[in-house]
Parts: structure tokens; sequence; C-alpha cells
């Protein structure tokens, strides 16, 4: 596909000759003129209105290498949200938004591209409060039982940290969450920033990237983040990647040709927010 999309430029630029050197950037492999993302408008450290985000910043740096303009189209990432961004179309109305900045690899609601990061869900806990000789998740199940079982582990439910909860027999202990929560003020971070951090719960096990940013804004008391990662028969560990609407080759060469030509920059911006990365493996990282 990256040889369609070279062949097309060198179409373009000799149809226009040397006019083409002073005319605006080419569309984008999907037609558009403008890079239209769709996003959360309250989900830190991935996105929000003010721009703010991972995903915010990485969809900049692309605009930049495109040469087109950003616009954000956003709805709450809960339920039916792909389908109220990427997928949303009226008869007579374009699409309002064209790339999901962050979705697992092999999401089957879109086309997702190459993985450009990886990494793990992991608990949070306060120093202080008697896990302070936890470095690992080893040393956290190696805890008397009867102590572990009076603590209090906020985890949002159907999510990976439920299971990790039951496969460890640590149910009884868990304090589930909402993952879809009708209140448009409500974020995923507050389980840290608010309940873990007012000790209303004594442990958060959540996806890494917001575990990292949330400890590091919580200034009392000081947190720890230990990553999960995967067992037999249990997924801790994602990659992720970006996608676009089905039936679109072209611009998902396009994107994946931008990841990978700027990985080092995309992983600056990941390591700035402290996102605990792991290493993508080859499989991920090459187009079917």
């Amino acid at each position: 596909m990256r040889h369609v999309w070279a062949l097309m430029l060198m179409a373009l630029s000799l149809s226009s000759g040397v006019a083409y050197a002073q005319a605006s950037p080419p569309p984008l492999a999907n037609g558009q003129t403008v890079l239209r993302v769709c996003q959360d408008p309250n989900n830190m450290p991935f996105s929000n209105t003010h721009g703010e985000g991972i995903e915010n910043h990485i969809a900049q740096l692309m605009g930049q290498v495109l040469g087109v303009p950003v616009t954000y189209y956003s709805f709450p990432q809960r339920m039916g949200f792909i389908r109220n961004t990427l997928r949303y179309k009226l008869p007579t109305q374009d699409f309002p938004c064209d790339i999901v900045m962050g979705v697992p690899l092999g999401f089957d609601q879109v086309a997702t591209t190459q993985a450009y990061y990886r990494s793990a869900y992991a608990l949070v806990f306060p120093i202080g409060a008697g896990l302070d000789d936890v470095q690992s998740v080893e040393d956290f199940l190696k805890k008397d039982a009867g102590f572990l079982r009076q603590l209090r582990i906020g985890v949002y439910d159907r999510s990976p940290a439920s299971a990790w909860l039951s496969q460890h027999g640590l149910l009884d202990s868990g304090v589930p969450y909402k993952m879809l929560n009708a209140d448009p003020d409500q974020y995923p971070g507050s389980i840290i920033e608010n309940d873990l951090a007012q000790r209303q719960i004594d442990v958060a096990v959540v996806w890494g990237p917001m575990a990292a940013y949330f400890a590091k804004r919580v200034q009392s008391p000081t947190l720890r983040v230990v990553p999960v990662r995967s067992e037999p028969g249990l997924t801790m560990e994602f990659d992720m990647a970006m996608g676009i609407r089905h039936g679109e080759p072209l611009w998902k060469a396009q994107i994946e040709t931008l990841i990978q030509s700027h990985q080092a920059q995309i992983l600056a911006i990941l390591k700035s927010f402290d996102v605990p990365l792991l290493e993508v493996p080859h499989a991920a990282t090459t187009r079917p």
C-alpha cells in the first residue's frame, strides 16, 4: 500500500509541474484536507476538549507531519462510542471524524493499524498503608491471605482487573466501579485521584497509562504503581493501535507509514506522560 500512495503523489506532482511546490498540501489518502479525530471530551490522560491528552498530542504531531489542521469530534467513550463517532453519518452529511487515536489491536469494530505502544494494567496503592514492601505483583500476592481479604480493591466492572481478582480469589475484596457511567463529569481517573487518595479504597487495579498519570497527580499520599503482567489464561497487557473505518486501505496505509517513520516522536509523547511501556511483539508491528 505504501507504493500505491507513493505513485499517487508522483502522479500529482507530474501533473502539476513547478506549480505543485507552491500549492496547498494534497488531500489525505481518505480524500480529506483536515485530520478529523474522534475523541472523548473528558478522558485524561488520553484526551480532553483542551487538547491536553496523549492522543491529542499524537494527533497534533500527525497533523504537522501531514501538513493539515486537526479537528475533533467529541463523544463520551462509553457504550456506542464508535457507532456515534467514526461510523456516524446522516444521509446528507459526511462523517464527522475519520480516526480513533487509541484502540486495542484487533478491535473488530474498526480497522486497526499496527500497534504503536504496549502497556499493562497496574496496581496502585498508597505508601504507608501496609504495602510498602510490595514492589511486584508477586510481593502483593504473597501477603497474608487475611490481610488481602480485608483490602478494598477498586476495579472497573467487566475489565481485565475483575478477571484478575477472580483468578486470585480476591473477588470478595473487590469494589466495583461502573465502566459505563452516564455522568458526563465522571472520568475514569477519579478512582485514583479521588477515591484512592481519600482512602475510600486501599488499592486500585486500572489500565497502566491512567494509573501512572493520576498517581503522579496525587500529592498526598504518595502512590506506587506496580504493573500487572499477563498470566496463563489471563491477558493484562495490550497492544494499542489507531482505528479507522473498514474498507479504507489507502488511509490505513498512510497512517501506518506515519507511525513507522515517527515512532520515536510518538514514544517521546508517551514517555512524557509516564506511560508504562512494554516491548511491542514483532507480530504486532507489522501489517497483515
